[in-house]
């Protein structure tokens, strides 16, 4: 870093920079987008314009933009297929790097990242912003606290009625190695294994669906699909034991005939408690003899989780805590280790689907 100020890479200036990266990095005091690529060079001219530096350069290939020494940190915003060999590549050129979820397509993938990480020394996070929403925060804080007691029982749930994201390359499954489970239910699964702190799955089962991608009258909420491209899942469901009995049940969907979707939630029950994100969040829990019911109030003014939280969006809490990691040198709070456990079990659900049989980790 020069004069305390981070100097920042996006690789992918599509549909997640745009929405999340960029925007987010551009409200941080002492953060510079000094480069951009995207092998369409027109969206990285673009996001230069919108959120780079006077002296900003554009790239289509990445290795290029790797080559400038003054970067510090590098964004992965690519299709999923590519996030493990362009992250290994950026922390080998000695980049600290934030890579949007999931991780990889796979769990070697995935290890190769770690490995990279270690050799060179730099920090290394996953892009799970929903960690960082309020009612997370909260969530999280509660199961440290031991409200809950031993959490044994999880349902992380990522379900759409009709919202089949249409753009991009999400419908082909050589670039994302999957659809709705890889996709938003690796969300939901990061936030439930995060409030349990419990990674170590031993084995899991699923299923995966694809009995709604050839409909052409869909109603979906972006424009009908086109069932040809439609080549991953529209539904997934995993049902997951840890290697201390607890059980996590995951469903998604990105096309489900469910009435009442719900999106990067989850249930956590525990021997002296529960909570639920079903109605805003919700703990349970007996006293005096009584049921009773807790909903804080997110609306109304409170203690900050995270210094800046009350005020700021979950993304752009993401990238504060991501900086202030960089500029510290200290272990993000999203950690690789944790981020390559969604990865395993998801791997692990996907494959029991294929073969119709007990995934063992």
């Amino acid at each position: 870093m020069v004069n305390d100020v981070v100097r920042v890479g996006i690789i992918g200036c599509g549909g997640i920079a745009n929405g999340k990266h960029m925007p987010s990095l551009k409200k941080l005091k002492d953060v510079e987008m000094v480069a951009f690529c995207d092998i369409v060079e027109e969206k990285a001219v673009k996001a230069k314009a919108e959120y780079g530096t006077e002296d900003a350069r554009v790239y289509t290939d990445y290795k290029k933009l790797l080559e400038d020494k003054t970067i510090d940190v590098v964004h992965v915003c690519t299709p999923n297929r590519s996030h493990s060999f362009i992250t290994v590549d950026a922390l080998d050129a000695g980049k600290h790097v934030m890579c949007e979820k999931p991780m990889a397509i796979n769990s070697a993938e995935a290890q190769k990242m770690i490995d990279a990480r270690d050799r060179s020394g730099k920090l290394l996070t996953i892009g799970y912003q929903t960690r960082f929403r309020s009612d997370a925060q909260y969530l999280k804080t509660e199961a440290e606290l031991g409200t809950f007691g031993e959490i044994y029982y999880a349902e992380a749930i990522a379900i759409r009625r009709r919202a089949v994201p249409t753009w991009g390359v999400f419908l082909n499954e050589y670039e994302q190695g999957g659809g709705p489970l890889i996709d938003i239910g690796t969300h939901a699964l990061d936030l439930t294994l995060w409030t349990m702190n419990n990674y170590k799955p031993k084995y899991c089962v699923g299923t995966t669906f694809h009995k709604l991608n050839n409909d052409t009258q869909t109603g979906n909420a972006w424009g009908d699909w086109d069932p040809e491209k439609f080549t991953v899942e529209d539904s997934a469901f995993g049902f997951v034991v840890m290697e201390n009995g607890a059980t996590v049940y995951l469903k998604s969907s990105w096309a489900l005939n469910m009435a009442d979707p719900r999106e990067a939630i989850t249930t956590v029950c525990g021997t002296k408690g529960g909570a639920d994100m079903l109605d805003g969040l919700r703990i349970n829990y007996v006293r005096n003899g009584r049921q009773c019911i807790l909903k804080p109030d997110f609306k109304a003014g409170g203690v900050a989780f995270n210094e800046g939280s009350a005020s700021m969006k979950p993304q752009e809490l993401e990238a504060l805590k991501w900086i202030e990691a960089v500029r510290n040198n200290t272990a993000p709070l999203t950690t690789p280790e944790q981020a390559i456990t969604v990865t395993k079990i998801l791997e692990g659900i996907y494959t029991s689907a294929k073969t119709g049989d007990i995934f063992r980790f």
